[in-house]
């Protein structure tokens, strides 16, 4: 246990991942600000105001950033619950389409797989609609070359691709491929799929109230502001380094909370949407690959069978 406590102090140190680019900037100025009144205390100059300590009260200040991370994280947080009932949804998906669509023809096995990587799909386009980023060649491979042309067209490709699947299984059904039960499964199973790209929409599109945000700013410049005339008599030129140790702390925990507010972008701290997509992809190319050696072996098995072969 000792060990592990030891070989995290690595994390004091690590920038990668820490908002400290972001804030390094205000924190200066906040030690800087706290020198200059340092120094003016020294020369004789009237800058000691105790009074101010009731300006911004801590308790405020500290409810206050408290709510705002713990929003950011809720955030956070539900958008990781989406994306993980995303992949369990792709992988029973892609599952039942294995086991429960049956193949007649080799035509029947091409278009099966082809519905299989529609599902990953869904989730690259779902993720390129929330970072607002355009159809790209991440898609290609996973759709048709008609397909692709046509989802850059339109305004909503994940809705797209899921109209694709809604329409495949209600032709598997009409060849009696499906019956009612596992079409109605498949079915709510691409309605989850789609009730988690709302989720993720839902927390993109409401973003923090500007009111909020900018009131808590004002109050942390003040607090910042007036934290030196309050604890130059008793610091006196300790009062630019403890006033920036202070400014870290609390500017930090505000700039984790604006970093994780919309956790679908390219942030260190942002959900690993290629990663996950990535994981969704290879998950689906091995069930594909299961399934060609298993058609392959009930071939091999087939032609034994007919030459009369043990």
């Amino acid at each position: 246990m000792k060990l592990k406590k030891i070989k995290g102090l690595h994390l004091i140190f690590q920038l990668k991942g820490s908002v400290i680019p972001s804030i390094l900037p205000p924190v200066l100025c906040s030690g800087l600000f706290g020198l200059i009144v340092s120094i003016l205390y020294r020369l004789g100059y009237p800058v000691s105001w105790p009074v101010l300590e009731g300006l911004v009260p801590t308790i405020v200040l500290g409810l206050l950033l408290v709510f705002r991370t713990n929003t950011a994280y809720d955030r956070f947080w539900e958008g990781r619950k989406a994306w993980g009932s995303l992949v369990n949804s792709v992988r029973n998906f892609s599952r039942q389409i294995l086991v429960a669509i049956g193949e007649n023809h080799p035509e029947d096995a091409t278009e099966k797989v082809n519905h299989l990587r529609l599902l990953v799909a869904f989730a690259v386009a779902t993720k390129l609609h929330l970072r607002n980023e355009p159809i790209n060649d991440e898609l290609q491979g996973l759709v048709s070359p008609e397909q692709y042309e046509k989802l850059q067209r339109m305004n909503h490709p994940p809705l797209e691709i899921a109209f694709w699947l809604g329409d495949y299984l209600q032709k598997q059904y009409r060849l009696n491929k499906l019956d009612i039960y596992q079409l109605t499964t498949m079915l709510k199973l691409l309605d989850t799929m789609v009730d988690n790209l709302g989720v993720s929409e839902r927390i993109l599109k409401t973003p923090m109230p500007v009111a909020y945000t900018i009131h808590l700013k004002q109050l942390l410049f003040i607090y910042c502001l007036a934290l030196p005339f309050q604890i130059v008599s008793h610091l006196d030129l300790w009062t630019g380094p403890v006033g920036a140790l202070i400014s870290f702390t609390l500017l930090g925990i505000e700039e984790i909370g604006i970093e994780i507010e919309n956790p679908f972008g390219y942030d260190s701290n942002d959900l690993p949407l290629d990663t996950i997509c990535d994981a969704m992809r290879v998950n689906i190319e091995d069930l594909i690959s299961l399934s060609a050696n298993n058609r392959t072996s009930e071939n091999l098995a087939n032609q034994k069978k007919l030459l009369n072969i043990d």
